[in-house]
C-alpha cells in the first residue's frame, strides 16, 4: 500500500462537477492499493500518516503532525500510483489490487481515519478532478 501525501492549504475533489470532498489545511492523500495488501497494511499506513511530522512548529521546523495542527485529510483512490514504471514507456499494472480489493481497503482506510480527524474523500473508480494548493511544496511517498 502506498500513499503520496501532500501538505495543502486547501484541496478538493470533484466528480461530474459535484464536490465530493473538500478540506482546508491538512493532507491530500493519494492512496494506491496493491494486490497483496491487507487491513494490517492499511492500519500501519494510517498510523504512520497520522504521526508523520510535516507541519511547521513555532520555530518553523517540521515537528508537528496533522492532528497537532487541527488539519484534515482528503483521501483519493489512485490506482496509477502502484504502476510499474521501471521498463518501457507504458506503465504496467500487474501489482495493482483488483477493483474489489482496492475499494474494500480504500473504504477501510477511510473508516479507520474518521475517528481521528476530519476525513473527506473522492469517489472510488470515478473520473475525478483534484484541485489543491500544495503548501511548501511538501510531498512524500509513504509505503508499508
Amino acid at each position: 500500500m502506498k500513499a503520496l501525501i501532500q501538505r495543502v492549504k486547501h484541496a478538493k475533489v470533484e466528480v461530474d462537477g459535484e464536490i465530493t470532498g473538500q478540506i482546508d489545511q491538512g493532507i491530500l492523500v493519494l492512496l494506491g492499493v496493491e494486490k497483496d495488501d491487507t487491513q494490517e497494511h492499511a492500519d500501519k499506513l494510517l498510523q504512520k500518516l497520522l504521526k508523520y511530522r510535516i507541519f511547521a512548529d513555532d520555530d518553523d521546523k517540521m515537528n508537528l503532525n496533522v492532528q497537532q495542527v487541527g488539519g484534515a485529510l482528503l483521501v483519493v483512490s489512485q490506482f496509477t500510483l502502484v504502476a510499474d514504471t521501471r521498463k518501457g514507456t507504458r506503465p504496467g499494472f500487474s501489482k495493482g489490487a483488483s477493483p474489489e480489493l482496492g475499494e474494500k481497503l480504500y473504504d477501510y482506510f477511510v473508516t479507520q481515519a474518521r475517528p481521528h480527524l476530519q476525513t473527506e474523500t473522492g469517489r472510488f473508480a470515478a473520473d475525478m478532478q483534484v484541485s489543491l494548493q500544495n503548501d511548501g511544496p511538501v510531498t512524500f511517498m509513504l509505503e508499508v
